[in-house]
């Protein structure tokens, strides 16, 4: 995530000032020539729990290092609805066609500043993935291991709601499982 250092306004530099407002006195990174105010609010991503047939596709994206699988993810274009945005990010991603979407909850992702909106998808059609992503998996909802963080814990109360109790895995278990994957490739 990078840091302003200039305002994009006047291209001085930025200070950590404090102001105040409705909550009180706040620190923020702002502009003392211009009054320009970097916000640095989180950012909303969309992920969908695609359900094809009785299976979930996990796929692997392709920047990421080893054989991490997860869910379908996306940032929200300006102009569309969060249904919108991950309707069409699935199709770009994996050329699958959604036919139904539920909301499944919202979930913080502060490491990067991020506020994560999860549905779950079912969607039908031939995989085809996008450059973006390596590979996919398909699961059996019962095979399912949740990783410990936002998207995780989306799949995690996804099973529930259909009567499954998740697995998740330790943050030990993931940062192993990608070094074995690492030696494997």
């Amino acid at each position: 995530m990078a840091e302003y250092r200039f305002c994009p306004m006047c291209a001085n530099p930025l200070a950590w000032l404090t102001q105040m407002e409705d909550g009180g006195e706040t620190l923020r990174l702002r502009c003392t020539a211009c009054d320009f105010t970097h916000w640095n609010n989180p950012t909303p991503v969309l992920a969908g729990i695609v359900q094809v047939g009785d299976q979930i596709l996990l796929a692997r994206n392709a920047a990421w290092p080893g054989r991490r699988f997860a869910l379908i993810t996306g940032f929200m274009e300006a102009g569309e609805t969060p249904e919108e945005g991950i309707t069409r990010e699935i199709a770009e991603e994996t050329n699958l066609k959604v036919s139904a979407l539920k909301l499944i909850g919202v979930y913080d992702f502060q490491r990067m500043n991020q506020v994560i909106i999860a549905y779950h998808a079912l969607a039908e059609g031939e995989v085809r993935l996008s450059p973006e992503l390596a590979e996919y998996k398909m699961f059996d909802f019962k095979d399912l291991i949740c990783w410990p963080a936002g998207t995780g814990y989306a799949l995690g109360d996804w099973l529930r709601t259909i009567g499954i109790e998740p697995k998740f895995m330790s943050w030990e278990e993931r940062a192993a499982q990608s070094q074995e994957a690492n030696q494997d490739t």
